[in-house]
């Protein structure tokens, strides 16, 4: 009885206690109300601003964004143009991504992906030889996209990209057979690479629809960016007689010796000219940016897809650089006519009758290479002077 007595009046207390509570709150409604009811026009107006705030999308989530590099951005050429196609994405969306340079095409490519994958949204891998890492990576982190340069395998959450950039291979040896004196070209390619070899054979055809007596002297490096070894390999060209040079690598070392023998000269993936102001020729360009602000767009808006992009000159991804200032009013008029036919679709580089430097035919008269075709390319044009290591 005694815990009962104790229990009743504990609970008396508390009810009573709430009771007092109760009271105090219903009046504060009422005063509520009542200042509701003097301001109704304001509380009315502030709800439809609460209303619109509502049915406001909200903005789209910016995602975290990085680039892998097979150089610096100071090589002046490849790397150098992919990351002024990240700078121009930064300014269009307002991203900042992050960039991680000179990453060999070797395992630490694989573990350095593999490190960006754990905190970024997309990852750009920027070379042909980290395709493989690429994909071992993708497929570890299906939530992340990754997007790979110049390759040709994907995953549902991997693509490629590229461009026809033997386009502006095929306009600079239009210039290349118009400005030689002896019919003698050097083409300083970096790895026997389908990439290389099909703007290898593109330049040669160009210098041929001008000038059917010119050859085309090659000489592999298996080098990106090694300047030194580059500079080497113009100068063997350049003595065995090239008075035109072409150099499919990051480094201005080919355009330098070039401009040292009085030799003109062309580089490859950016405006080089200012490495050989007297002697520049011209040469093929990327305008990476409007790709690459394009895909991260479609990131923030869910529709990304891995697709396999070829660009061209018609969507402006591939152009040639200024020509240099020697050369004339009326090769410049030959490039721009050929450049606006390859725009319109009249003229297709790899178009036959093509034989390849063995006399075999490859393209048959009239027959147009497929992309894939292309982009598989294992045989020398007709004109070129040296084999592909195996």
């Amino acid at each position: 009885m005694k815990r009962r007595g104790q229990g009743f009046t504990l609970s008396f207390v508390l009810v009573f206690l709430l009771a007092v509570v109760l009271a105090g709150c219903g009046s504060n409604n009422n005063a509520a109300t009542n200042t509701a009811a003097t301001e109704a026009p304001a509380a009315t107006n502030a709800g439809t601003a609460t209303e619109a705030a509502a049915t406001t999308e909200p903005a789209a989530k910016k995602p975290t964004v990085a680039f892998v590099y097979i150089g610096p951005p100071g090589d002046g050429g490849y790397t150098y143009q992919h990351d002024q196609g990240r700078l121009y994405m930064e300014k269009e969306l307002g991203i900042k991504a992050d960039t991680v340079e000179n990453v060999p095409e070797s395992a630490d490519a694989e573990r350095i992906i593999t490190e960006l994958a754990q905190n970024h949204d997309i990852v750009f891998t920027t070379s042909f030889g980290y395709m493989d890492f690429t994909l071992n990576v993708a497929n570890k982190f299906p939530n992340v996209k990754f997007m790979h340069a110049s390759g040709y395998k994907t995953a549902a959450n991997m693509g490629t990209y590229f461009g026809k950039n033997y386009q502006g291979s095929y306009l600079a040896g239009i210039a290349a057979g118009k400005m030689t004196k002896n019919n003698q070209l050097g083409y300083v390619g970096a790895f026997p690479i389908s990439e290389v070899i099909y703007n290898l054979n593109a330049f040669t055809l160009g210098a041929q629809s001008v000038n059917p007596d010119v050859k085309v002297s090659v000489v592999w490096t298996n080098t990106w960016y090694d300047p030194a070894t580059e500079r080497q390999a113009a100068i063997s060209l350049l003595d065995k007689g090239a008075d035109v040079l072409m150099a499919y690598q990051d480094s201005p070392a080919t355009l330098q010796a070039a401009q040292e023998r009085g030799a003109f000269a062309g580089g490859n993936d950016s405006d080089m000219g200012k490495y050989a102001p007297d002697n520049y020729l011209t040469n093929p360009v990327w305008n990476w940016g409007p790709y690459y602000t394009k895909v991260v767009q479609s990131v923030m808006d869910g529709t990304w897809t891995n697709e396999q992009y070829s660009g061209g000159m018609d969507d402006k991804m591939v152009d040639i650089a200024p020509f240099g200032n020697k050369v004339p009013d009326d090769v410049k008029a030959l490039v721009e006519e050929a450049k606006a036919k390859i725009i319109s679709g009249e003229l297709d580089v790899f178009t036959g009758p093509i034989s390849d430097n063995q006399g075999k035919e490859q393209v048959k008269a009239g027959q147009k290479l497929t992309l894939e075709e292309v982009l598989g390319m294992n045989w020398l044009a007709k004109g070129v002077e040296g084999t592909i290591p195996q």
